[in-house]
C-alpha cells in the first residue's frame, strides 16, 4: 500500500498529535485512549506523519514475527501484537 492508501483507513478530525505538540491542531486520527494516574480518560491522537512512522513500525514487526501485516489497525489491540 502506499502512503495515502494507509492513511485513509483512519478517520481524520482535528487535534493535537501526542508526539508533535507544537504543532497546535492538525489533521489527527484516534490511536488510543489511556487512563491517566490524575483520573478520567485521555484520548490520544497522532498526525499523519506519526501514523505512518507507527505502521511502518507494525509491519517491521510483523515481518520479524512471520505473521502477516495488516495497515489500519492502530489503535485496536490485536492478539497477534
Amino acid at each position: 500500500m502506499d502512503r495515502q492508501q494507509i492513511l485513509d483507513l483512519y478517520e481524520w478530525a482535528g487535534g493535537v498529535c501526542f508526539r508533535h505538540p507544537g504543532k497546535g491542531r492538525v489533521a489527527t486520527t484516534h490511536v488510543e485512549t489511556i487512563r491517566p494516574a490524575g483520573g478520567g480518560l485521555q484520548d490520544v491522537r497522532a498526525c499523519a506523519e506519526c501514523v505512518l512512522e507507527m505502521e511502518r513500525l507494525r509491519a517491521g514487526a510483523a515481518a520479524r514475527r512471520g505473521v502477516p501485516y495488516l495497515p489500519g489497525q492502530l489503535g485496536r489491540h490485536e492478539s497477534s501484537e
